[in-house]
């Protein structure tokens, strides 16, 4: 079992910055994939990045290349999700999510946080 806590949420003005972070435990994660997603009002939840455990092979969604950054710190036992030049479409709950390597379906979820970016 693996447990996942996001934190760092809050309020920012369009061209603003925030940094999530998910706080994982439970078992060892060496061989997950480790994701952002996040879900806006109306809307179905939509995949941000994604990453290895290790910090290899970072991956972004088109809609935030360039602005948002996924990173792990392994001896932390974090994840992180740097947010650059917010715009109010940011807006969602976004939630950290864990998979195996092997599969491609995450099946560990964090509770969420809410990022609201206003204009």
């Amino acid at each position: 079992q693996v447990q996942l806590v996001e934190s760092g949420g809050g309020l920012v003005q369009a061209g603003g910055s925030l940094r999530l972070s998910c706080a994982a435990s439970g078992r060892t994660l060496s061989s997950y994939f480790m994701a952002w997603f996040r879900q806006a009002p109306g809307k179905e939840r939509e995949f941000v990045a994604r990453i290895s455990w290790s910090g290899g092979s970072p991956y972004h969604a088109y809609s935030v290349k360039g602005r948002f950054t996924i990173s792990t710190d392994n001896n932390k036992n974090m994840v992180y999700l740097q947010m650059n030049s917010l715009k109010p479409v940011d807006t969602a709950v976004y939630c950290c999510a864990a998979r195996m390597r092997s599969s491609t379906s995450y099946i560990y979820w964090g509770q969420g946080t809410q990022i609201t970016v206003s204009s």
